[in-house]
């Protein structure tokens, strides 16, 4: 009953499109059929009522999103047509597609560096779940005529539904690195299978690859042998690699810890067969691998930050609390940008000086 009011009271007070209600220990514990209030409280007020079961937020943070997808897929897509596309925006002989990217987060804006690539080729992204997501998008997925996977540990599971559920291809790929950005878009064409969308893919590439290649020519130049430590999980694990590949630099090691099988495997196919990969990395052994390799800069998650810090290892963060968007061909000219300030920081050759009171020590040693 008290769950039943507290839905009333947010429609009252919010008119939202949906409400959600997750799961608590409690109710999960002793039973209570939370779907079932959900339920006629939908039927009562008329606004949808999604129960997620996720008993106190249980498990880790992927499998927080894989429960979430699972409800999307279960309760909202599929549940509205997509709106009809504005006559303003046709454009004469250029067939739009509907397709959707899962498992995108749109960290620091960077998704808004591939938007403009879609639109320009008539690829209409009717939901990126979650990314900027709004809850009249996600009722549409279902009309995709391609799913793009993102982060696949994270909602492979909501590819792989929807694929059952509607018959909707889809495919994993990285918007992270030049050759990736451009293979993401050549697959997109190839499971459209439109022969004019082929052709103007292959053209928006050849001059994306040109344009971006003259931007990125006079960073290539101060971070070419570069030797990068990437301590960090999941798809960036070998995305982030072939973006930094594509700078010229060398990857020495990989962190893991959040990596599937899959993502281990296009390690091996980016780094050779005998790839480091590394599933923990605690601060003593990032240390010791930045200074046994020679490495010039630590590329991780903001929790590294402190250590590489202290250790006066020039730092990159590359997680989502981060300020700058590395996807996209722009992004790329992005992350070239702050990897050549990271490194080339007059700060480091300061701080690596022996203190004042040291050198005076060292001095009357000597004398």
């Amino acid at each position: 009953k008290r769950l039943f009011h507290s839905i009333k009271q947010a429609i009252d007070s919010y008119s939202p499109p949906a409400v959600f209600v997750y799961n608590t220990c409690v109710p999960a514990l002793i039973g209570d059929d939370v779907g079932a209030v959900c339920k006629a409280a939908e039927a009562r007020w008329g606004t949808p009522v999604v129960p997620v079961d996720c008993a106190g937020f249980y498990g880790t943070k992927n499998l927080g999103n894989r429960i979430a997808g699972e409800a999307m897929v279960k309760y909202v897509c599929g549940t509205r047509e997509p709106d009809p596309l504005p006559t303003s925006v046709e454009r004469e002989g250029i067939e739009v597609h509907d397709i959707a990217l899962v498992g995108e987060y749109n960290i620091a804006g960077e998704l808004w560096n591939v938007l403009p690539l879609l639109d320009e080729l008539g690829l209409r992204v009717l939901c990126t779940l979650s990314g900027d997501a709004r809850y009249r998008e996600v009722q549409t997925m279902h009309r995709s005529k391609v799913n793009m996977m993102v982060c696949s540990k994270a909602m492979i599971n909501v590819a792989r539904k929807l694929q059952e559920a509607f018959e909707t291809p889809w495919f994993e790929g990285s918007f992270y690195g030049v050759r990736d950005v451009s293979q993401a878009l050549r697959d997109f064409a190839r499971l459209i299978d439109d022969p004019d969308l082929t052709r103007r893919t292959e053209a928006l590439i050849d001059r994306e690859e040109r344009r971006i290649s003259e931007k990125l020519d006079p960073w290539r130049a101060q971070l070419s042998g570069k030797k990068v430590l990437l301590y960090t999980g999941g798809v960036k694990s070998w995305s982030v690699i072939a973006a930094l590949q594509d700078l010229g630099m060398e990857v020495v090691a990989t962190g893991t810890k959040k990596s599937t099988e899959e993502d281990k495997a296009r390690i091996r196919e980016l780094m050779g067969k005998d790839a480091v990969m590394l599933e923990e990395g605690n601060p003593r052994a990032l240390i010791d691998m930045v200074r046994n390799n020679g490495v010039d800069v630590l590329i991780a998650g903001g929790r590294n930050m402190y250590t590489a810090l202290k250790a006066r290892i020039p730092f990159l963060d590359i997680n989502q609390e981060r300020e700058f968007g590395y996807a996209g061909y722009e992004g790329m000219v992005e992350l070239a940008r702050q990897l050549v300030l990271t490194i080339d920081s007059p700060v480091w050759p300061a701080v690596r000086q022996p203190a004042p009171w040291h050198r005076k020590k060292h001095a009357e040693e000597m004398a």
